[in-house]
C-alpha cells in the first residue's frame, strides 16, 4: 500500500477504509452517499495493481452511473503512474467496440485493463458472456459492484449472472450507501456475491428463518408467509463488521445542513374529478379482488400521482392532460432560487413539460434534461456544464431513476421534487446528488404537493422511511385510496 501514489488526497475515513480492506479477498464498502466510496474502490484497484496482485478490473454500475466511472471517477482518482486500457460496455455490435473488446480481453497489456459495464447489461446473455470471458482470460482480477442493492433480488437474471462471476474473480467489492433499503433480508444476495461464507448461510430461507419473523397471511383463496418483523439484528451487525466498513456523513464530514419545505398546489376542478373517479375505481377493483398483487396496487397509486402532476396515460399509451397549477408553482419556486437548481420528476411527460416552461421563462440555454431518453454520450457533458459556475445551464431537470445515482451536482443548493418516487432508496440517492463532498452551502429541498392526495401520503411515507411497497397489500391498501 505504501508504494501507491494517490492522485487525490484521501480523507481520514477513506484512509481507514483502505487500511482495513485493500488486501481482503472480499469486502463491503457501506459508505453513505457523498463520502467517497467510489474513490476508495478505485484506490483499492490501484493499490492491488501496484502490489502486483491484479492486472484487470470489472466495474458493474447502474446505467445512469457507469459512464461517470469512465469519464469522471477513474480519471479523477486513479494514479497517473498506472497505464490503463479502459473499455465501456456498448450494447451494439459496432466494429469499433468489438475491436476494443478483443484487445481488452485477449491482448497482453503492460498496465491495468478496466472493463466498465452497466448493471442492466448483465440481464442479457450477451452482457453476461462478455463479463465472464473478460474474467476468464484475465484471472488476476477484481470485480466491483457499485450500488449493490441492484442485486438484492436473488431471482432476477442480472443477480444470478453477477453471482456467477464470483467463481471467476480474485477480489470482490460491493459499494452502497444504503445496503438495507426495504428490509435486513436485502443483505443476503449482496453478501453472497462477496462470499458464500460471509454470513455463513447456505440458503436464503435459512437466513430468513434466522433473522425474520414470519406470519401466515390469507388473501382470498391464497395464503402466504409474510415477514412482519426482524430479530437478532445485533448478531447480524456483528457478522457484517467482519468484512465491511460503515461510514456516515455526520461522522466524518462537516457538510452543511439539509433543510426541507413544501409548496402546496390544490387540484384543479378537472383534476379533482379525474382523481375522485380513479380513486373510486381503485377501491371497487380492490373490493372485487382485482388488485391482489403489490404491483397492481402500485400501478393505481401511480395513476393517481400522474393526475396530481397534471396528466394521465391510458392503457393504450395515450396521454390526457388536465388544467393544473403545478408547473406555474415550479416556475415561482425557480424565480426565488439564487443560482442553480435540480428538479426531479418521476414521469417523462412532466420532464418534457417542465423543460419547455423553464426555457420559455429563463432562456433556451438555461435547462438540460437527464432521463432515460438522454443519449449516454451527452450525459457527462450535461453534468460538466451544470457544475461549471460560468456556464448558463441553471436547471438540471432529471428522472431520479436515471440521474439519482453516482453523479455529482453540488453546483446546486436547491433541489425541487416536482413528484416523488415511492422508493425510499431513490429518494435518498437523489437528495445526495447535491449534498455530498464539494457542497459548501446548506441545501434546501422543496416538495411540490397537492394536499389531500396520494402526494401527501407518499411524502409522509418517505419522511418516515417507510417502504411503500410493503404497505399496500390487504386492508392496508384501502388507506391509500381513502
Amino acid at each position: 500500500m505504501k508504494k501507491y501514489k494517490f492522485k487525490t488526497k484521501p480523507f481520514k475515513h477513506q484512509k481507514n477504509a483502505l487500511r482495513d480492506s485493500w488486501d481482503k479477498e472480499y469486502y463491503a464498502l457501506f459508505m453513505e452517499m457523498g463520502t467517497g466510496k467510489s474513490k476508495v474502490a478505485i484506490d483499492t484497484m490501484g493499490i492491488l495493481y501496484t502490489e502486483g496482485k491484479i492486472n484487470a478490473a470489472l466495474v458493474i454500475s447502474p446505467k445512469g452511473v457507469y459512464d461517470n466511472w469512465v469519464q469522471g471517477e477513474i480519471p479523477t482518482h486513479l494514479s497517473d503512474k498506472i497505464n490503463t486500457n479502459i473499455v465501456r460496455w456498448r450494447p451494439s455490435l459496432a466494429q469499433s467496440f468489438q475491436k476494443a473488446m478483443r484487445t481488452l480481453v485477449y491482448n497482453k497489456f503492460k498496465g491495468l485493463k478496466i472493463f466498465v459495464m452497466n448493471t442492466e447489461a448483465l440481464s442479457t446473455p450477451r452482457g453476461a458472456s462478455a463479463a465472464q470471458t473478460f474474467l476468464q482470460e484475465n484471472k488476476n482480477n477484481m470485480v466491483i459492484v457499485d450500488e449493490s442493492t441492484t442485486i438484492k433480488n436473488r431471482s432476477a437474471n442480472r443477480t444470478q449472472n453477477i453471482m456467477s462471476l464470483k467463481q471467476l474473480s480474485r477480489y470482490r467489492r460491493i459499494l452502497t450507501g444504503s445496503p438495507v433499503t426495504r428490509s435486513p433480508l436485502d443483505l443476503f444476495s449482496q453478501c453472497m456475491f462477496l462470499s458464500s461464507y460471509a454470513l455463513n448461510f447456505k440458503t436464503f430461507y435459512a437466513f430468513q428463518a434466522r433473522y425474520g419473523i414470519l406470519q401466515k397471511r390469507v388473501m382470498g383463496p391464497r395464503s402466504f408467509n409474510e415477514v412482519v418483523g426482524y430479530r437478532r439484528l445485533d448478531e447480524l451487525n456483528i457478522k457484517l463488521q467482519r468484512f465491511s466498513n460503515r461510514v456516515l456523513k455526520e461522522e466524518c464530514l462537516d457538510l452543511p445542513d439539509k433543510m426541507y419545505t413544501t409548496r402546496l398546489v390544490p387540484l384543479s376542478a378537472d383534476q379533482k374529478k379525474a382523481y375522485d373517479e380513479m380513486k373510486q375505481l381503485a377501491l371497487t377493483r380492490l373490493d372485487n379482488g382485482e388488485l391482489s398483487t403489490t404491483q397492481s396496487v402500485l400501478t393505481q397509486i401511480m395513476r393517481l400521482q400522474q393526475i396530481c402532476c397534471g396528466h394521465i396515460q391510458d392503457d393504450e399509451g395515450n396521454t390526457v392532460s388536465f388544467t393544473n397549477g403545478r408547473v406555474n408553482e415550479l416556475l415561482d419556486v425557480c424565480e426565488e432560487v439564487q443560482g442553480k437548481a435540480i428538479i426531479w420528476a418521476t414521469f417523462t411527460y412532466d420532464i418534457q413539460q417542465i423543460a419547455k416552461a423553464l426555457r420559455d421563462r429563463f432562456g433556451p440555454d438555461s435547462v438540460a434534461t437527464y432521463y432515460g431518453e438522454t443519449p449516454q454520450e451527452e450525459r457527462q457533458d450535461i453534468v460538466k456544464r451544470f457544475q461549471d459556475p460560468e456556464n448558463n445551464l441553471r436547471f438540471f431537470v432529471g428522472q431520479p431513476r436515471t440521474g439519482g445515482y453516482g453523479i455529482t451536482l453540488t453546483a446546486a443548493n436547491t433541489v425541487i421534487y416536482y413528484s416523488n418516487s415511492y422508493d425510499l432508496e431513490i429518494r435518498l440517492q437523489s437528495e445526495d446528488r447535491a449534498h455530498r463532498i464539494g457542497q459548501k452551502n446548506k441545501v434546501t429541498y422543496v416538495d411540490i404537493i397537492s394536499p389531500g392526495t396520494t402526494d401527501e401520503k407518499i411524502r409522509e411515507a418517505l419522511k418516515s422511511k417507510v417502504n411503500l411497497a410493503q404497505q399496500v397489500l390487504g386492508e392496508d391498501a384501502k388507506s391509500w385510496f381513502s
